[in-house]
């Protein structure tokens, strides 16, 4: 999505991190970090912004674009075995800058880049949500962004945090991609194909995300996302195919002051189509006006959804978090009269909140209604949702 993953990183090493640039440091899981508050922005001297449209090229934008304070290779979907055991599955790989330039440090840990990655598995029979967590910093081979693959080999490109990664093919481009992470007894291994043409979000590609110029990030994706490979939950192993998505984000700045979270959706449908809706909050409960959505046709065509026009979103329900008594909404319903869409959306499972630097909700979805046009579709997705929950609990 937008700035939902671009501060959690720089939060998180800011807070437990204190010699990434040069001596060692650990991640600090007592601290308490606050996500509003980070998102409010920081010091953007020396980065690169986000300020107007520009030329994407593939394969090199798949790679890092380490001018800019952050960036996300984020990749959701859902699977499902011969037998039709399904799963959800999310890794997020993050890179942020910790200062503009690298340290003038004679050490081969001395970086000015760190990473994060985000790993979960929804396994849907047994009802069970697992989240994940790393951080490393970028130096020492622990984490990195580059074009050389896990074995050696060249690769359009190769990013890692530990042995978590997401890796492009070294021909055409970047495709197929290998998706791999695995940790306590839940483990990946996928192979996603190219599917339809990359999408660039907002406008061809700049995404705004407040009122100020350069608040905005570089944004594209790939919706549809065809995957194979295998899936592992405590030693079982299952072949699984089905649909990914994939977004890809760089930027420097972070929400504006009165953005307090987001609510934002991934949707591919059996008829073909897939749809894209994220509403920023304000203080005051109402949508921003930034708030955005796309539709996009089997061909690959982009259609803007301008919100409150084009689209709405209604939540249905609310799910309590065990944790600590918050609320998130749980079911909605999205619409879009020009084009007869009314979508009913559905967790697979209510909880599936990660407790992770920062506390958010994001998980598996099932979807039914009424497609483009009227006719009657089912579908699965993604949804995130932050800001509904408090600081992170101390451990």
């Amino acid at each position: 999505m937008i700035p939902r993953r671009m501060s959690a990183l720089a939060l998180a090493l800011a807070a437990g991190v204190p010699g990434a640039c040069g001596g060692e440091g650990a991640f600090d899981e007592t601290a308490r970090l606050s996500l509003s508050e980070t998102l409010a922005g920081g010091d953007t001297a020396g980065y690169e912004r986000a300020m107007e449209v520009r030329e994407f090229v593939f394969p090199a934008d798949h790679g890092p674009h380490p001018g800019f304070r952050t960036e996300w290779w984020y990749v959701t979907g859902n699977l499902t075995d011969e037998e039709d055991r399904a799963f959800g599955f999310q890794l997020t790989l993050f890179r942020s800058a910790l200062a503009p330039t690298a340290p003038d440090v004679a050490s081969d840990w001395a970086t000015n880049q760190a990473y994060m990655g985000h790993f979960t598995l929804t396994d849907m029979a047994a009802g069970e949500f697992r989240a994940f967590e790393r951080f490393a910093r970028g130096a020492g081979g622990l984490a990195g962004a580059d074009t050389t693959g896990p074995d050696g080999a060249p690769a359009t490109f190769h990013v890692w945090v530990e042995d978590w990664s997401l890796t492009g093919s070294a021909e055409g481009q970047g495709f197929p991609m290998r998706l791999r992470a695995a940790q306590e007894g839940a483990a990946l291994d996928l192979r996603l194909e190219e599917g339809k043409p990359v999408v660039l979000q907002g406008d061809r590609g700049l995404s705004q995300k407040g009122p100020e110029p350069g608040n905005a990030s570089f944004y594209y994706a790939h919706t549809r996302l065809p995957a194979s490979g295998t899936v592992v939950v405590q030693g079982d192993t299952f072949e699984v195919g089905g649909l990914a998505w994939m977004d890809r984000e760089w930027s420097t700045s972070a929400l504006s002051g009165e953005q307090v979270g987001w609510d934002w959706f991934s949707l591919q449908l059996d008829d073909g189509w897939d749809v894209m809706v994220y509403q920023l909050r304000l203080r005051d409960g109402s949508p921003d006006p930034l708030s955005d959505g796309a539709l996009i046709a089997p061909d690959g065509l982009k259609i803007p959804l301008e919100w409150g026009d084009d689209v709405t979103l209604e939540a249905t329900g609310t799910w309590t978090s065990p944790l600590d008594g918050a609320r998130y909404p749980s079911g909605w319903r999205l619409t879009s009269p020009p084009h007869g869409l009314a979508l009913s959306i559905e967790p697979v499972l209510d909880d599936q909140e990660l407790d992770l630097a920062f506390r958010y909700w994001e998980g598996a979805v099932h979807v039914t209604g009424t497609g483009v046009g009227g006719a009657p579709v089912d579908g699965v997705g993604y949804v995130e949702l932050t800001g509904y929950a408090g600081e992170r609990r101390a451990r």
